[in-house]
């Protein structure tokens, strides 16, 4: 599902307009990726936490140019679902697979 196919069911279930939906959705995530840019964590009770892991600086390989690089400490965000979320996924019918093309 796209953000706009997101806008317009929660704006038929709803009853309220697109433009509206689209803005509390567009401020949502703004205020999402301004938090955890503060490096805070985002708890959304019944549905999961976005957080914030820590990676250690670490040796890579560049296997094209045949040599090491440094990649510095930094953090990466990731979703946690919360029990409930998990349970509604685990429960759902899987969906058809799409065909893939050749």
């Amino acid at each position: 599902m796209t953000k706009a196919q997101l806008i317009t069911e929660i704006a038929i279930s709803t009853g309220f307009d697109k433009t509206t939906i689209s803005t509390i959705v567009e401020s949502y995530m703004s205020h999402v990726k301004k938090c955890m840019s503060n490096g805070e964590n985002v708890y959304l009770r019944g549905f999961g936490t976005f957080e914030l892991k820590a990676r250690k600086e670490k040796v890579a390989r560049n296997i094209t140019k045949r040599s090491t690089v440094i990649v510095p400490a930094h953090s990466v965000p990731v979703f946690k679902p919360a029990k409930e979320f998990k349970s509604v996924v685990e429960n759902a019918k899987p969906a058809a697979k799409r065909a893939r093309k050749k």
